[in-house]
């Protein structure tokens, strides 16, 4: 069975009104834009960032309206095909890049510096403590 996006639209909007849900409701009911869940009934893909945004809002109402959206995934896999779309962002959480040397460079010398300060000054004022006899 093969269906478009439209009619994968119109079973999520059928389903809503056998149950009796306006689409204010269940916006508020799954936290997804009002805007998002017309552009799903409608089946306007082209309202998404991505078709991973489209998958995930889909499946989110579909737990709601208790439609089994993997099965319709599955049914039709070329509507829901993210292997084509190129992102911008390459980079992100749990790519691995080389951050350079681990010295890197000579970022440790003004803490030597700022420690070493700090020791002179200290042992400076023991003797001079020890010198006028408060310690």
């Amino acid at each position: 069975m093969t269906t478009d996006i439209k009619q994968i639209g119109e079973i999520f909007k059928a389903k809503r009104k056998e149950l009796n849900i306006s689409l204010k409701e269940a916006a508020s009911s799954t936290s997804i834009r009002l805007g998002y869940l017309q552009a799903i009934e409608e089946g306007d893909q082209k309202q998404f960032l991505s078709s991973v945004y489209t998958i995930g809002f889909m499946k989110q109402y579909a737990s709601f309206l208790g439609v089994n959206v993997d099965e319709l995934i599955q049914e039709n896999p070329n509507l829901f095909n993210q292997s084509g779309e190129k992102h911008e962002f390459d980079y992100g959480i749990g790519t691995l890049e080389t951050r350079g040397t681990l010295g890197g460079g000579v970022k440790w010398l003004p803490n030597l510096i700022w420690a070493s300060c700090s020791v002179v000054v200290l042992l400076l004022a023991y003797y001079l403590a020890k010198y006028l006899n408060v310690i």
